[in-house]
Formats: C-alpha cells, sequence, structure tokens
C-alpha cells in the first residue's frame, strides 16, 4: 500500500469512526478521521494519508449532495455524492407509501434522480400494487417492474443499463428483496461486505453499516447498500417549501390564491381544488398533512 499526504480516497464503508477508504489504485485502509469529528459518510470522496497499517482522513472534499436519516431526537447524515436513488418495494409484504414519499422529497431537496423498482410482479396480488403506485408514475417518477427470484436474468438485464456510469443507492424495507437485487448484481457482495464489516470491528454478518459496491472492473458504476429501509431526516426542509419536493402538489401550488398558501384550509387553494377534482391522490394529501405538521414543529 502506498500514499502520500493529501492522497484521493473514496469511503466505501463507515462504522462510528471507522471508515473504509478506497485509494485510487483499488487499495482499501482502514482510516481514521483527524480530530474528534467523525462526519465522513459513504460516497465522500476525501483526502488521506497512510498512518502505519492505517490510515488517516485529512479532509472531506466538497459534496455534491448528501442524504440524512432521522431518529426521535436528531438527524444524522449518511450517503453523499449519488448519482441516483432507487426504491425497491414488491407486491408483497405490504409497504409504507409514507416511508416511499420521505425517500423520494429528501432526494428531491438534494437534486438526486430517483426510481422506483416494483419487484415479485409474477405474484398475484400485481394490479393492486400497481394501482398503490399509479400517483407515482403520474407526477413522473419512474416505476420499473421485475421479479428477482422467479425471472433473475431478465431482472438483471433490465437494470444494469439503469446502473451504468452511476452511483446508486438502494433503498428498500425488509421482505422487499434488497438482498437478493444486491446479490444478482454484485456476485460478491457477500463477501465484499465482509471484509469491510471485519476491518471496521462490526462483526462479518452486520447489517448496521451502509456499504458501496463498484458493479464494473472499471470502477465506474456502483450500489450503495444501506441497512433496513432508512426514516429519512427532513428537518433540512422547511414546511412552506415541502411541496416544492412532492412533484404531484408542486403542479398545483401555483394556483392557489394566496402566496404564502399552507394548502391545509385557505380558500382558492389550487392543491386542494386538484385533490377534490382526483389530480392528487388522497394518500398524497395525507403525507403531506403528516409531513407539513413535523416540520412545522418545534426542531431539536
Amino acid at each position: 500500500m502506498t500514499g502520500a499526504a493529501g492522497a484521493p480516497g473514496l469511503v466505501v464503508g463507515a462504522h462510528g469512526r471507522h471508515f473504509m477508504v478506497e485509494a485510487a489504485d483499488g487499495t482499501r485502509v482502514l482510516c481514521h478521521p483527524r480530530g474528534k469529528k467523525s462526519d465522513c459518510v459513504v460516497g465522500d470522496r476525501v483526502a488521506w494519508q497512510p498512518a502505519g497499517d492505517e490510515g488517516v482522513i485529512e479532509r472531506i472534499e466538497p459534496r455534491r449532495n448528501l442524504l440524512f436519516r432521522q431518529d426521535e431526537v436528531r438527524s444524522k447524515s449518511f450517503a453523499a455524492n449519488l448519482d441516483q436513488l432507487l426504491v425497491l418495494v414488491a407486491v408483497e409484504p405490504m409497504y409504507s407509501e409514507s416511508q416511499i414519499s420521505r425517500a423520494l422529497i429528501a432526494a428531491d431537496a438534494a437534486g438526486i434522480p430517483s426510481l422506483i423498482v416494483l419487484n415479485k410482479v409474477d405474484l398475484a396480488g400485481v394490479d393492486a400494487a400497481r394501482e398503490r403506485l399509479a400517483p407515482y408514475r403520474a407526477m413522473g417518477v419512474a416505476v420499473v417492474e421485475l421479479s428477482l427470484k422467479a425471472a433473475g436474468d431478465a431482472a438483471v438485464a433490465t437494470l444494469a443499463p439503469l446502473f451504468a456510469g452511476k452511483a446508486t443507492l438502494v433503498l428498500g424495507p425488509s421482505g422487499m428483496g434488497k438482498s437478493t437485487l444486491i446479490n444478482r448484481m454484485v456476485p460478491s457482495a457477500a463477501a465484499q461486505v465482509g471484509e469491510i464489516s471485519q476491518a471496521l470491528n462490526t462483526g462479518r454478518h452486520t447489517t448496521t453499516t451502509t456499504t458501496w459496491y463498484w458493479l464494473d472492473a472499471e470502477r465506474t458504476s456502483a450500489l450503495i447498500d444501506s441497512p433496513g429501509f432508512q426514516n429519512f431526516g427532513l428537518r433540512q426542509i422547511d414546511a412552506a417549501a415541502l411541496p416544492q419536493h412532492m412533484p404531484d402538489l408542486r403542479a398545483h401550488a401555483g394556483d392557489c390564491r394566496f402566496y404564502n398558501c399552507t394548502h391545509l384550509h385557505e380558500p382558492g387553494c389550487g392543491v386542494r381544488d386538484a385533490l377534490e377534482r382526483g389530480e392528487i391522490s388522497p394518500s398524497r394529501y395525507r403525507i403531506y398533512q403528516e409531513l407539513h405538521e413535523e416540520l412545522s414543529a418545534t426542531r431539536y
């Protein structure tokens, strides 16, 4: 392993104050940040230098974008410099439309294009699943249908062009087939996550760390796997700006009588008029109401 002070690197794994950094030649080095702060995330481009068998991260290069996850107390960044967000859902089990919406809103606010992949389309409930996704198709979100287990080769052929030349964050609730997708696209995924987890001291079978996988030898296309379905942090978004990140509401917000309309109770509201005409789905409007209340509450 070689490296000069300030050598470029890519963060491909992170856990606490431990980071796996990939050097320009593909070598991976366990690194720690200089100082007490550890605000690196997977996808960060960094400058690092060797320190014995490990390395020290000197600085984080400017980010193109950044995504946050949220718990009851705070938001915390977890992935950066993404080209695309893929939300994986399935015909069954039932998925949360609220979770999908939070992910799409967070991506829109960060300027990251999104698509939805509907898995298990060989199952009997496919028509109902399509109907639930109809509002997202209508507002311009690409929805790709496939079956990762029943038609794996066809699924890979469908997905490969969508991933080419991009860093794609893959998200999906439990049971949707995310592990199958990762393993189909990256046959060495299990070995890679084991190597990274062991180096980060998080256990060979950890599911607590976000991981970067290359899809090609040239290292131009990547999948980023984040455990579970993150509760996306939206506290960086002002409640008044929320409709601008929901395309179906945004399309009608300009028709409101008042420039500062909240779309909740004011007369002459273009959004609620569109809701009554059936141009905005009741479920999407309910999600807007819930998120507006959340973002209007006191921030911590």
